[in-house]
């Protein structure tokens, strides 16, 4: 490992500590990388990183343009000469360059470089940001050998992630209710809900739903037994970044069904099989179906997404990531 004399990166995740938001494992693994390759890394939130920028590193790279505004106001202003890079996420992208435009494009003014998490960013952020734009994947490691394969009473469907509007989590739980008698299919969802009424929904289709099971929060090796266990795994947010469990699935050889948003559509090719429109209920249990009874399709699938595997090696998210910084570096 390089001796750790290098530059010094702040960097900058709205998600505290011991979080299991995506933000603050996306740090985490940054941090590692970059501290692989011999820079000297400190991990802080928003408001801190903006308090200590006389403290700042050498350079700055911030997770999430509109939550992180004030950090990158705060090292840009103090410290204009030094490299700034700023990580979009999706919440950026579809969101918040329309609800809160003047903060989230001025965070991007201000950047050096932006960070992009799937292929089709270009398309989705102005045309003066482009040349400033470099495409980082996220990584996952492959499932340990010898763990137990998809279960043979059910056609276990994972869903993974945090219950909030952006996911459209209970979408799946939702296709499942009209299946025909003879389906074994069964959804399970781990993932913690962000509010009292999204966990109340999970709980109430739940207790209507026999096929639906909402396991709530999961530490990270139970997700990893769950892939493990599934013969398939729904993706159906409305909008992405270019989420890391996508990242995870092809790796794991885990097939994806996935709503048709630019996030996935990055991730997975634009001639993916297995789209269907967001929100759509009936789309997405005819795919469901089809996974369940045609063992071609989910090959397709799973051959698809396999495929797609050597994109998302940490080596490639290491390399990619450290070209991103020395590009900005004097």
């Amino acid at each position: 490992m390089p001796v750790r004399s290098g530059p010094a990166v702040t960097l900058v995740t709205p998600a505290p500590p011991r979080s299991r938001a995506g933000n603050r494992a996306t740090a985490g693994r940054w941090a590692r990388f970059l501290r692989e390759s011999g820079y000297r890394v400190s991990i802080r939130e928003p408001a801190d990183a903006a308090e200590h920028t006389a403290r700042a590193g050498d350079l700055m790279v911030a997770l999430h343009a509109w939550r992180s505004a004030e950090a990158i106001e705060a090292f840009s202003d103090r410290w204009p000469e030094r490299p700034l890079i700023v990580a979009l996420t999706g919440t950026d992208i579809y969101r918040f360059q329309s609800s809160h435009r003047q903060t989230t494009h001025a965070a991007m003014d201000r950047a050096h470089a932006l960070i992009g998490l799937h292929d089709d960013v270009r398309f989705d952020i102005p045309s003066r940001f482009h040349a400033r734009l470099h495409i980082v994947h996220q990584s996952a490691a492959p499932l340990p050998a010898g763990r137990p394969g998809p279960s043979r009473r059910h056609f276990t469907v994972c869903v993974i992630g945090h219950l909030r509007a952006e996911k459209d989590p209970l979408r799946a739980a939702l296709a499942a209710r009209g299946l025909p008698t003879d389906s074994s299919i069964r959804v399970v969802h781990a993932g913690r809900a962000h509010s009292d009424d999204q966990a109340e929904a999970a709980r109430a289709e739940q207790a209507r739903n026999p096929r639906f099971v909402w396991q709530g929060e999961r530490p990270h090796w139970q997700i990893r037994r769950l892939m493990a266990r599934s013969r398939a795994m729904v993706m159906s947010s409305v909008m992405e970044g270019g989420a890391n469990v996508v990242s995870e699935a092809c790796v794991a050889g885990l097939p994806v069904i996935a709503s048709d948003i630019p996030g996935n559509r990055g991730l997975l090719g634009a001639d993916y099989p297995a789209y269907f429109p967001a929100r759509d209920s009936q789309a997405l249990r005819a795919l469901l179906l089809r996974a369940e009874r045609e063992p071609d399709f989910l090959d397709t699938l799973r051959a698809r997404c396999s495929e797609r595997a050597s994109w998302f090696t940490p080596a490639a998210e290491r390399a990619a990531l450290v070209r991103a910084v020395e590009a900005v570096r004097p």
